[in-house]
């Protein structure tokens, strides 16, 4: 029997699937993924994401604010250690850095970067990295604040293989998305290559960045089969082989998501 597939990082919580939550998530089981995890990206917008986690079984839940998102609360670390507490949230995130459209001094990206890592720490629950155009920085301050003692996930990855050894050396995985199936992603699928394959997840990003063969359409979980797939053949593995390992390597990180479906 296939291994059921994670998608270790979508939002649904965005309006883009407003009311359509049920049928994407029969649409998960008819392609054979069986679990998925929401990532914050703001406070105001944690109620949402708890609430899709709690309705459903296979869907987790990590409390985060984006790095790039400027308005909105603030988050400080009671208020993300506090809504770790919820059992269905298995990891603070998503955080980092992102200088890709940065207007002035990147301090507070770094001061809120730190409080999401304080958080992770005092939760023991691994942290999810979101880093664009800020690689160097994104790792001198997981080393500073000693990110190691957790680790977690630079998802959504698009960094080259130096910053990916680096990654992997401070304990952390790496996530491809739909952007490996990209014609022009010659450089990422190198990446994806030397990733060992115990430390590598799948993940769709939804509902963005849609793989090849849905390339410009809405993403979703389900499509996370397509990110797979491309990279079982990158790395020359039966996708059986890649669809187990990723969601063993899944369970293994966020350790306190329950693979027991409702």
């Amino acid at each position: 029997m296939t291994p059921l597939l994670v998608d270790s990082h979508c939002h649904l919580d965005f309006p883009d699937f407003a009311g359509g939550i049920p049928q994407l998530v029969a649409r998960m089981a008819e392609a054979g993924v069986g679990w998925a995890l929401c990532a914050g990206v703001t406070l105001e917008r944690m109620p949402a994401v708890l609430e899709i986690a709690r309705s459903y079984a296979n869907i987790y839940a990590a409390a985060g604010v984006h790095p790039d998102v400027e308005d909105g609360a603030e988050p400080d670390e009671d208020t993300l250690v506090g809504l770790a507490a919820d059992p269905k949230v298995v990891a603070i995130g998503e955080t980092g850095l992102d200088y890709y459209r940065l207007q002035g001094e990147p301090d507070w990206q770094q001061r809120r970067f730190r409080i999401h890592i304080g958080a992770a720490r005092r939760t023991r629950k691994p942290l999810i990295i979101h880093t664009r155009a800020a690689a160097a920085d994104t790792l001198r301050i997981l080393r500073e604040e000693k990110a190691d003692a957790v680790g977690g996930v630079f998802h959504c990855f698009t960094e080259d293989a130096a910053t990916a050894r680096q990654a992997l050396d401070l304990g952390f995985m790496i996530s491809f998305s739909g952007i490996v199936t990209f014609k022009n992603a010659v450089a990422l699928k190198e990446v994806a290559a030397m990733v060992p394959l115990d430390r590598l997840l799948v993940e769709t990003d939804a509902p963005y960045l849609a793989p090849t063969p849905h390339r410009g359409k809405l993403n979703e979980p389900a499509f996370v089969r397509h990110v797979a797939v491309e990279v079982a053949r990158i790395k020359g593995l039966d996708f059986d082989v890649l669809a187990g390992a990723t969601t063993d390597n899944f369970f293994r990180l966020f350790s306190t998501a329950n693979p027991t479906h409702g």
